[in-house]
């Protein structure tokens, strides 16, 4: 017996939210980088930082540290144990920052140069 495909319940689905992979219309589009994945030395520019609930301390504290819309930003250095603390330069200001924290920060896809 060939078992039969999902079955549709006659709800409507609920939109994804919007989030790094998808953009407003729920349809797929190529990943961004992100601030911790950003080589040393080379400039980009910060698209978003990402809440990972409502109201985000750590998403929050990003923003206020400058870390917004259309803002230049460049991994400086590395630690030695695990490449932690990433030297994060935003603006003319430097921040060390842990990897997770750097994750968040979404780049604008292609605008990464040398």
């Amino acid at each position: 017996m060939i078992a039969a495909g999902p079955q549709r319940s006659g709800r409507v689905r609920a939109p994804l939210p919007a989030c790094a992979g998808y953009n407003e219309n729920n349809s797929h589009f190529d990943l961004s980088m992100r601030l911790s994945e950003l080589p040393r030395r080379t400039s980009a520019t910060v698209e978003r930082v990402e809440d990972h609930m409502p109201n985000d301390p750590i998403a929050r504290r990003l923003r206020e540290l400058g870390f917004v819309d259309g803002e230049s930003v460049q991994v400086m250095a590395s630690g030695p144990i695990g490449a932690e603390p990433l030297l994060v330069q935003v603006g003319f200001t430097r921040f060390a920052l842990r990897r997770a924290e750097a994750a968040r920060v979404l780049l604008r896809n292609g605008d990464a140069r040398e």
